[in-house]
């Protein structure tokens, strides 16, 4: 079983624009591919975990999924960073779905597909959302990205929690934790 670090992709790694589907909606967030590559150096696997209801409800395909997800690929590719899977929720939010984050399917699935150990591992994310699927997966640690000072913790959360600007500053926090 092996260490990895889950991703939320939009808001973490990539600009939210709402959707962001299309070429000119992408843009890397500053530091992403240094940070990425400090886990990588530390012994993480990485994967990226996203919920893309903007399938679900008829905003884009899957094949605008897959060319925005090839942008980023390419860019972190480009800076060093291998990406080892995606994994993504096409449902919108009423769809029952267990992969929809927080419910823990898409985490499940890299457990078994990639012998992820959810107990070694910490997923980064900008929403309450990331940082419950994490406990609910049995995860770790997780990290909430761009969060105000002062912001409550989430309610459900694993039992290493942190808050951080940014996810160079997220990948300090998983790196001082031992990891």
């Amino acid at each position: 079983m092996s260490r990895f670090v889950f991703l939320d992709r939009d808001g973490t790694l990539v600009r939210d624009t709402g959707y962001p589907h299309r070429a000119a909606d992408y843009a890397l967030l500053p530091g992403t591919g240094r940070a990425l590559a400090r886990l990588r150096t530390a012994g993480f696997r990485l994967v990226i975990v996203t919920n893309q209801s903007g399938i679900g409800r008829g905003l884009f395909g899957e094949s605008d999924f897959r060319s925005f997800q090839k942008l980023l690929l390419d860019d972190l590719a480009a800076a060093g960073v291998e990406i080892e899977a995606t994994y993504h929720c096409p449902h919108a939010p009423d769809a029952g779905c267990g992969c929809r984050k927080p419910a823990p399917g898409l985490i499940l699935r890299a457990r078994d597909d990639l012998g992820a150990d959810p107990g070694q591992c910490w997923v980064v994310g900008d929403a309450d959302r990331d940082i419950a699927v994490a406990a609910r997966a049995g995860c770790r640690g997780a990290v909430r990205v761009g969060a105000a000072p002062g912001r409550p913790p989430p309610p459900e959360r694993p039992a290493e929690f942190f808050d951080a600007a940014d996810l160079e500053a997220a990948v300090d926090q998983i790196l001082a934790a031992g990891a």
